[in-house]
């Protein structure tokens, strides 16, 4: 910035003292001109601080203020992970029950389905079920049970349709209010999957009448399509089971069984008045049924429900341990079964209840194509009805048993299990890094952790964002002991601290004294000390 100098002179100045105040103007005038810098001085950055405390704040001095010109850092992966610790997830905030510790936050994980799809994009999801996925002894079982339970006092309520190791028995019999419906061995509890149900409050007389029927049809096609080994029924044996639900319903005041579709298939037949092609449609259906009225399926499911589903019990189990001593497919059907027989309940949206469905032994549901299209609708359905599917798997190749490879079947149940947006992955074998990889989508960095974790600690998928959680660090006392399943592979409980004598006898034959020396010729021949009387 230039600097100007005003002069004032008096006119009675003579020559000479103008000729000096003109000398002492330029004098003071290029004091006040700054000084060149030196070229060494040029050469120092500029002050990043503007001020008095800039070059020049002492004689022959420098402060550099200036911002300092260093080269980026340049590091492998491996050492910049040396700042992770530095850095804290935000997590899924605060709503719903805590379910572990983030293990990369260092800080509680809370979960709910419901809170997640409440958040919508960023950070929620947009589907409320649930994949639990992981080997034996890997924590699954308990970390499904402790967002259970503890969500029970957020009002949320569970259903368990087919409990086929009893292992929630427990955990229902432990909860207030908690129901246990026990099917098969020595109970004689009936459960008809063609019951009514409850009415929905916000259906009319012909929406109700629709959706009754439309339950009770599926129901009986898939039990008629899943005993007969996944074969696909015709045309016609469609139309004779239509036909035979339509009479015995109205024979029965709409109070249709198994036994009743059975007994009208048989009048079909043997109507002579029928069209000859319905009575050969009906043949094969009534031989299926016959099973379950007189065969190897009965006492289950053939006639009236002998007891009734608890709609305001905070859980509901049905437990069919007992069944595994008759067959697999009866497993597979009491399943079919109890979902047909609870989903009058848990699908009444007016009643505004959520619930979760635990799925143990999730691929028996999915047994044949008309299974699979149920479950499907279900999964499809569950925000519609307020629902959390929670489907539970040892391991991918557990769907192996859906079909034959390549098949429409199994194609469309490894499609029904990878389109569940929430994911537990829990520990998992060697045989499932391809599988992870290529059906659900996970890493190849995270399968690799995933076979390294501990019991209790999952790798949860929720929406786009990925955890590392650990249930089991925040467990009770009461629920560690509640939940743990491996009873049976245990010990017998011994009081390690408590003191034992032993006889005095025990202790000489364990720690005999030494003999007496007898280095004499009769001392080998005479008897030794402890065998002389």
């Amino acid at each position: 910035m230039a600097r100007q100098a005003a002069v004032f002179e008096s006119r009675e100045l003579s020559k000479r003292e103008r000729r000096d105040l003109k000398r002492e103007v330029s004098r003071t005038t290029r004091d006040m001109e700054p000084r060149k810098p030196k070229r060494r001085d040029r050469a120092m950055p500029e002050a990043a601080v503007p001020g008095a405390f800039g070059p020049g704040l002492t004689d022959g001095g420098y402060w550099n203020l200036a911002r300092p010109s260093i080269a980026a850092h340049q590091a492998t992966s491996r050492q910049i992970a040396g700042i992770y610790p530095f850095v804290a997830d935000a997590g899924l905030g605060h709503k719903g029950p805590v379910l572990g510790v983030d293990l990369n936050a260092d800080a509680l994980w809370h979960f709910s389905p419901w809170e997640t799809y409440a958040i919508g994009e960023g950070r929620g999801t947009f589907s409320t079920n649930l994949l639990v996925l992981g080997a034996y002894r890997a924590g699954k079982s308990g970390t499904v049970k402790t967002l259970v339970t503890r969500s029970i006092a957020f009002g949320h309520r569970a259903v368990v349709p087919s409990d086929p190791k009893g292992e929630w028995v427990a955990v229902a019999e432990a909860v207030p209010g908690g129901v246990v419906i026990r099917i098969g061995g020595g109970s004689a509890a009936r459960l008809n999957p063609l019951d009514r149900g409850p009415r929905r409050a916000d259906a009319d007389d012909e929406q109700d009448e629709k959706m009754v029927r439309q339950r009770r049809i599926t129901t009986l096609i898939s039990l008629v399509e899943m005993a007969l080994g996944g074969t696909r029924l015709t045309a016609v044996e469609h139309a004779a089971i239509h036909e035979a639900l339509k009479r015995c319903i109205v024979a029965t005041g709409d109070r249709p069984t198994l036994r009743g579709v059975y007994d009208q298939l048989g009048t079909i037949v043997d109507d002579a008045g029928t069209d000859f092609r319905l009575s050969d449609g009906a043949v094969q259906p009534r031989f299926v049924l016959r099973r379950f009225v007189d065969g190897d399926l009965s006492g289950l499911f053939e006639d009236e429900s002998t007891v009734a589903f608890d709609a305001d019990a905070p859980i509901v189990v049905v437990d069919t341990s007992e069944l595994f001593a008759r067959s697999e497919l009866v497993a597979q059907l009491t399943q079919v079964c109890t979902t047909a027989w609870i989903q009058a309940v848990v699908s009444d949206r007016s009643a505004g209840r959520t619930r979760y469905l635990i799925r143990e032994e999730g691929w028996r549901d999915m047994t044949n194509l008309a299974a699979l299209q149920m479950f499907q609708q279900w999964l499809k359905l569950s925000r519609h009805y307020g629902i959390s599917n929670i489907v539970i798997l040892h391991k991918m190749g557990d769907l192996d048993a859906v079909g034959d490879a390549d098949s429409k079947e199994r194609n469309l149940a490894y499609s029904i299990v990878g389109d569940i947006e929430n994911k537990f992955i829990f520990r998992v074998n060697h045989q499932e890094i391809a599988s992870l990889r290529d059906r659900l989508n996970i890493p190849a960095t995270h399968v690799d952790d995933a076979r390294r974790l501990r019991m209790g600690v999952f790798l949860a998928y929720v929406g786009q964002h990925a955890y590392v959680v650990d249930c089991f660090a925040t467990s009770t006392d009461w629920e560690y002991e509640l939940f743990k399943t491996d009873e049976a592979m245990q010990a017998p409980d011994r009081d390690e601290g408590a003191l034992r004598f032993i006889d005095s006898d025990d202790l000489d034959r364990y720690w005999p004294e030494p003999s007496p020396a007898d280095a004499s010729l009769d001392g080998w021949l005479n008897a030794t000390w402890k065998e002389a009387p």
